[in-house]
Formats: structure tokens, C-alpha cells, sequence
């Protein structure tokens, strides 16, 4: 019997009977159901069969009571004493036999259902209470069931028989990924380690952005590994109750003993492995013993125990040092954004299968998505996809792929939009100051991708850069940076060459402008005047709240300094690039009318437009041999 029916018989029962009792109730009550007239004497009806009134006469077997049927179809109830026969009531009381053949007279059949209807009226309350009872109990033993199971853990196992991911699915991030072929070998071969007096590592944490891939390189080690896999989030540890997160842990590590070699992957372990005696009120008790309990556990392990484990985070700043130290984390593997290399090779991976189109090129479509996760680059063949098959189209173009760039980048366009003429001009030279400073400064090492004034979500319009090349943020130069805020702030410039007047649409562009300059003085120690100083930032407690934790280790003289710093690079900026527009407001103006005119330029129409693109040169005619 399967185990929900099993657990639900004596509701199933209950509803069963109480069916039954109430087609039983039917059929014993159908006779009084039609005897709805009014009660009349004995003498009534022997008065109407004498005057040949009666049309029929209807006899209940367990019934007291006949139904009497006039010929102008009137009805009424005539009581009699069951043990009597009503036709030798009748002769008692005058009535001929021809008489009696003047009507129909028939008697009902016993209902089949009479007497379990009567067994049941009886037992139903008594079933009804040993039912109630019999729940009662089984809710009870449940509850202490859960009671008893309450400080188990609750990892979900994995074995190698179904991987659902392996190595191959994973891309983008070859460092990480040997790190972890590495673990692997170690659960695999241990032999081959000892015998050079390696140890092998108890831990390993994964640390990146969000959608790197820290969680997929954990299930390609499930699938690749051949060994258990136990599976947790951090949050699964804490309950409301008090220490059942270390019981749960206990219980965990027990069950890894049991079945070592294993692999036990914990994804957002900030949850329970925040630093100890942290916080605007104090530590919290619960987590804090969930936590040292883990601590404890991971210095158990035995060099022979074979239990490796593996874990995610990106907040690795707020974990307590006491779980980052060597003999429990033995080694910290980075998850960073890819590279464009990474990324060609994380759209071949997601386009596998799909029918992609032969003249898309993903190492374009690489080289225009920096900064993008395993996880949006994903989202962006998932959109591109839902674009064609919208498009009814039965191929993903490239058309499609860079559409869904700006898609999951901005969101959709929003065509219907409603801009008056006054406000699209001022976009579209806004978006023209933006790409005619890129192109006249090259030292930022940006290229124009595509210029559009169509709003796409928030956004009146989009100039869309790539860089020339992806260099570390430790390896941009004061002159690359000085570049890039001249840019940004160029279409502002704009705005104010051509109209005399500027608008709140560049509210962004200034927002990124004080960032970038308040880090090159605060963090980068690029100002003239402070020096290469670094003033606060990095000794903040982040789980405090970022207003309340940011470091302050300077003085208010200092704090005034930074201001006039950050004040004088911005202005410096924006004066150049008004004076590289105010050179160049020819190029401004025909990029401008172009983009009213068009609404986008992609990169090749923009340069040809400005005449970058030259054309190539005719071919000579040969000698014609004599």
C-alpha cells in the first residue's frame, strides 16, 4: 500500500461511511419525500372511494403512513397502523370490491439500503469518535517524530550514479576549476598524495560576485568526483530553537564520517559563518554556537578521514578569520567575472544545442558584454532565444544576440513612448557627445558599439562601449581614468555647447564621474595634493550597514582636502570635454542629425559617418603580356 494512502485510511474510511449513510437516509426517506400533502382521516378516503374520486393509492412497506392520488391530481396523507392490511381496513369500513377495482392501489418495495441505514445511524457517532481519536494519535507521534528530528541535518545527498553536471559544463573560469579537478583527484587517489606526505585539504572556499559560477563548479565536483555529495545552504543551519544549528551540524559531519570519502558543499556560509561578537547589539548566541561547533568539527577531521569541504560566499569580508585559517579553508579559490575569453567560451557552452544562426559571431558578442556573469550571459542566449521565436524567425541571429545584450543590460525598448520634439534633440546630442568624445580620445581605450536615442528603461538613450582591452581595475592608469570621466561627462558638455542650457538627464553620468573621482583620491592615492594616502574604506565593519561601518580614519581638515580634490578632477574633466566638443561641434552636429534622422548607428555606420572608415583602394590593372 502506498505510503500516503496508508497514512490517510481512516479519513478515507470516515468519508466512506458517511456516503453510504447518506444514500442509505435517501433511500429510506424517498416514500415521506413525495408524501408532502396534508394528513387526512381514514374517513376522508373511504368517502372518496365510495364517490370514485381515487386515483391511486401508495403503500410504504416501512412506512406508517399512505400517499393517496386523486383523479384531479390532488394528493394527501392518510396515517395507518402498519400491522393491519389497508384492503381489509378499507372492507371494514364499507367499501366494495368493485369499489377497490376502481383504482390503483400498490405497495413500495422495501428500500435495500433500510436496515445498514439503521446499523449506520447507530454506529456512525462511535466510528466518528474512534476516528478523531485514531488521528489524534498519529498527529502525536508525528509531531514527536519531528520533535526527535528537529536537530538532524537536513543536506541533501548527492551520488555519482546521476551527475547532472560535470567539468565539461563549466567555463569561464579555468583557474577555479583546476583547483577543484584538483580536490577531486585527492578523494579519488589519495595514495598518490600520501605517498609524497601530502595532506590532503579540509576545505575549500569559493569566493566571487554573485553568478560567477561558485554553486556550478560545487555541482560539477558532484558529478565528477564518483564520491558523496552532501548539499546545504548556510541558512539551513539556524533555527529559532537554541542549539539545534550545532546539532545539525554535528549530525551533518557524522553522516560525511559515515560515508567518507565525500564531499560536503555549503553555499552561503555568511549566513552561519559571520564573524563572532559582531554587530550594533552584540553577537547572536545561536548562530555564534552553530558556528563554533563547525569550527571544532572542521579541526576534527583526522588526515585519513577523507572529507573535504567545500564552500561559497561573496561576502568572504565578513567571515570570522578562526574559519579562513589554514587547517580548516586550507585554500581560497577566486570566482571572478571571465574574461572575453571566458565569456566566448560560456555562450558556446549555453548556445549548445540552440539553433544559432551561421553568420553569428560570439567572439563580437564577447568582446561587447564586460562584466557579465555566467549568469547573465546566460539570461542573454535565454532572451535572445524568446526574441526570435517572437520574431517567428527559426534561427538566433547575431542581430538577435546584440539586442538581448541591451535587453538584459538596460531592459526593453520602449518604443511608444511618447518624447517631444524638443526632448529627442536633446537626447540625441546628449548620446552624440558621448560617442564623439570616445572616439577623439583614445587614450580611454573605448569603442563605440552602437549609439541609439530609442529609450530603453530608464534610460532616454544609449551609447554602448566596449573596451579596447580588459585590464584588471589594479592595472588602470590616472590618464585612463581622467579619459573615461571626460567621456562620461561629455554628454552633459554637449548639452550645453549646443542649447546654452543642461538637463537633469545626466544625473548617472555625474553619479559615475564623483564615484570614479573620490576613488582615485581616497583609494588609488592619484591626487597631487593628498598624495599616495589611502583614507578609509577598507577597515569597515560591512555587516553594520555601508553608512554606519565606512571606515573614517582621517581627520575633518583631511575630509575638506578630499572634497576640493575630488571637486577639482571633476571640474578638469568637464572643462576638457567641453573644449574637445567645442573643437570637433561639427562632428557633434552631424552625429546628432544623424541620430534623429536614423534614430541608431552601429559602430560601422558611426565611423563611416565621421570618416574613419577609409575606403579601400582600387585595384591597378596588369600589364597585359605581349
Amino acid at each position: 500500500m502506498p505510503k500516503g494512502l496508508r497514512n490517510n485510511l481512516v479519513p478515507i474510511v470516515l468519508i466512506t461511511v458517511v456516503v453510504i449513510y447518506i444514500f442509505a437516509s435517501f433511500g429510506t426517506r424517498s416514500f415521506s419525500s413525495r408524501a408532502s400533502a396534508p394528513n387526512i382521516s381514514v374517513n376522508t378516503l373511504v368517502n372518496d372511494i365510495k364517490q370514485d374520486r381515487v386515483s391511486k393509492v401508495n403503500e410504504a412497506a416501512t412506512a406508517t403512513s399512505l400517499i393517496v392520488t386523486l383523479k384531479d391530481s390532488k394528493q394527501y396523507i392518510v396515517l395507518k397502523n402498519p400491522r393491519e392490511l389497508t384492503v381489509e381496513l378499507l372492507k371494514n369500513y364499507g367499501v366494495t370490491e368493485s369499489q377497490l377495482a376502481g383504482f390503483e392501489y400498490q405497495q413500495d418495495p422495501e428500500p435495500a439500503f433500510s436496515q445498514w441505514a439503521s446499523l449506520l445511524f447507530t454506529a456512525l457517532p462511535f466510528l466518528f469518535i474512534a476516528g478523531l481519536l485514531f488521528m489524534g494519535m498519529r498527529r502525536a507521534q508525528s509531531g514527536a517524530d519531528q520533535a526527535f528530528s528537529f536537530g538532524r541535518s537536513r543536506a541533501k545527498r548527492v551520488t555519482s550514479e546521476t551527475p547532472v553536471v560535470t567539468f565539461a559544463d563549466v567555463a569561464g573560469c579555468d583557474e577555479a576549476k583546476h583547483e577543484l579537478v584538483e580536490v577531486v583527484e585527492f578523494l579519488k587517489q589519495p595514495e598518490k598524495f600520501i605517498q609524497l606526505g601530502a595532506r590532503i585539504p579540509k576545505g575549500v572556499l569559493l569566493v566571487g560576485p554573485p553568478g560567477t559560477g561558485k554553486t556550478l563548479l560545487a555541482k560539477a565536483c558532484a558529478g565528477e568526483a564518483g564520491v558523496p555529495f552532501f548539499s546545504l545552504s548556510g541558512s539551513e543551519f539556524v533555527e529559532l530553537f537554541v542549539g539545534v544549528g550545532a546539532s545539525r551540524v554535528r549530525d551533518l559531519f557524522d553522516q560525511a564520517k559515515k560515508t567518507a570519502p565525500c564531499i560536503v558543499f555549503i553555499d552561503e556560509i555568511d549566513a552561519v559563518g559571520r564573524q563572532r561578537g559582531a554587530g550594533m547589539g552584540g553577537g547572536n548566541d545561536e548562530r555564534e554556537q552553530t558556528l563554533n561547533q563547525m569550527l571544532v568539527e572542521m579541526d576534527g577531521f583526522g588526515t585519513d578521514t577523507n572529507v573535504i569541504v567545500v564552500a561559497a560566499t561573496n561576502r568572504a569580508d565578513t567571515l570570522d578569520p578562526a574559519l579562513l585559517r589554514p587547517g580548516r579553508f586550507d585554500r581560497r579559490v577566486i570566482v571572478d567575472a571571465p574574461d572575453v575569453v571566458g565569456r566566448e567560451a560560456i555562450l558556446k557552452v549555453h548556445t549548445k544545442g540552440k539553433p544559432i544562426a551561421a553568420g553569428a559571431d560570439l567572439n563580437v558578442i564577447a568582446r561587447q558584454t564586460p562584466g557579465f556573469t555566467g549568469a547573465d550571459i546566460e539570461n542573454l542566449v535565454n532572451e535572445s532565444a524568446i526574441l526570435t521565436a517572437r520574431a517567428g524567425e527559426k534561427e538566433i541571429t547575431q542581430k538577435h544576440l546584440q539586442e538581448a545584450i541591451e535587453k538584459v543590460a538596460l531592459g526593453p525598448e520602449r518604443k511608444s513612448r511618447l518624447i517631444s520634439p524638443r526632448q529627442k534633440q536633446l537626447v540625441a546630442y546628449h548620446e552624440a557627445g558621448h560617442a564623439v568624445a570616445a572616439v577623439l580620445t583614445p587614450e580611454a581605450e573605448f569603442s563605440v558599439q552602437k549609439v541609439t536615442i530609442i529609450p530603453r528603461g530608464m534610460a532616454g538613450g544609449v551609447t554602448w562601449f566596449a573596451p579596447d582591452t580588459e585590464d584588471n581595475l589594479v592595472n588602470y592608469t590616472k590618464k585612463r581614468i581622467e579619459a573615461r570621466m571626460i567621456i562620461t561627462l561629455a554628454g552633459r558638455a554637449a548639452e550645453e555647447i549646443v542649447f546654452d542650457d543642461i538637463s537633469a538627464g545626466a544625473v548617472g553620468d555625474i553619479e559615475q564621474a564623483t564615484t570614479q573621482a573620490r576613488a582615485m583620491v581616497r583609494q588609488y592615492g592619484m591626487s597631487d595634493a593628498l598624495g599616495p594616502v589611502n583614507y578609509g574604506g577598507r577597515d569597515a565593519m560591512v555587516f553594520l550597514g555601508r553608512e554606519l561601518s565606512e571606515g573614517k580614519n582621517y581627520s575633518e581638515k583631511i575630509a575638506e582636502q578630499i572634497d576640493v580634490e575630488v571637486t577639482k578632477i571633476i571640474r578638469k574633466a568637464y572643462e576638457r570635454s567641453i573644449d574637445l566638443l567645442r573643437t570637433n561641434k561639427d562632428k557633434l552636429i552631424a552625429t546628432a542629425n544623424a541620430l534623429l534622422e536614423h534614430e541608431t548607428l552601429d559602430a560601422s555606420e558611426f565611423k563611416q559617418m565621421l570618416g574613419l572608415i577609409v575606403a579601400p583602394p582600387a585595384e591597378l590593372a596588369l600589364p597585359q603580356p605581349a
